[in-house]
């Protein structure tokens, strides 16, 4: 007996299936399941929009109070300015205030010095001394105005004599006086041929110039570069006596030695 065939087609299953009977249950079910999907996509959307809306809020707060802090900077620096100015106000009233006073006082007197015009004139006018005069005696009641000097040339003999005695007096006691001598301090260079130049055989070739108003002073050897040295010497000279130009005609006749010298530095005494 053959076997029954457990295949069966496309139609046969359907027709076998009892879903078309609750279709209606089934499309509520799909409807509620997309309808659910939604729902939460949308409350996703709106929180999302209520986040945005927080940050947004969150950053004018933050703007508002960064512009309030840079206005308050504003409104301290403006009420520092202000009350500076208050101050220099008030020390331009205070001097406006002196000098006022300063004024009416001098207007007040000028009013009192044009009242008495006679007073201010005699306190200006320096008082005059007058000049002693010398009584003049008449002997034996002779009445004859002759004799009398009016003019006083006793007087002015007198004056005359006292006046060359005191120049006499001051012209003795100015010759007695010591002249004074002008001196000065002079600082020399004096430089060398080389440095196998003895350098103390030049020094001593210096000192040996000797005049009237001539003192030699202290000396030293100044490094010059190669190894050479000059010689620094001071000395004071009577200007009268002694100059530059003699001291250095006398100085470069030691030829063996000495090649230049110079002033370095020449100062009043």
């Amino acid at each position: 007996m053959p076997k029954k065939s457990t295949k069966m087609s496309g139609l046969q299953c359907l027709a076998t299936e009892n879903v078309w009977f609750d279709k209606q249950r089934y499309d509520d079910a799909e409807k509620c399941f997309y309808e659910g999907a939604n729902g939460t996509a949308a409350k996703e959307r709106e929180f999302n929009a209520i986040l945005q809306d927080i940050a947004k809020s969150r950053q004018n707060i933050l703007q508002s109070l960064n512009g309030s802090s840079s206005h308050a900077a504003g409104d301290q620096e403006l009420v520092s300015r202000m009350k500076g100015m208050e101050l220099e106000n008030q020390t331009l009233h205070k001097v406006v205030e002196e000098m006022r006073a300063a004024l009416k006082k001098l207007e007040l007197r000028v009013a009192s010095l044009e009242k008495s015009p006679a007073a201010v004139t005699c306190a200006k006018a320096a008082p005059v001394k007058a000049a002693p005069v010398k009584p003049v005696k008449v002997e034996n009641g002779d009445d004859d105005d002759s004799d009398i000097d009016l003019f006083g040339s006793d007087d002015d003999e007198e004056a005359e004599r006292i006046k060359q005695e005191r120049l006499d007096a001051y012209a003795a006691k100015k010759s007695k006086k010591p002249a004074l001598i002008a001196k000065s301090s002079i600082l020399l260079d004096v430089k060398p041929w080389d440095d196998e130049t003895d350098m103390g055989k030049l020094e001593e070739c210096v000192r040996s110039v000797q005049m009237d108003g001539l003192l030699w002073g202290a000396s030293k050897l100044v490094p010059v570069g190669y190894g050479i040295k000059k010689l620094q010497i001071n000395c004071v000279v009577e200007d009268d006596k002694v100059g530059t130009d003699i001291l250095e005609e006398e100085l470069t006749k030691f030829e063996d030695y000495i090649q230049s010298i110079d002033v370095a530095a020449f100062n009043k005494i």
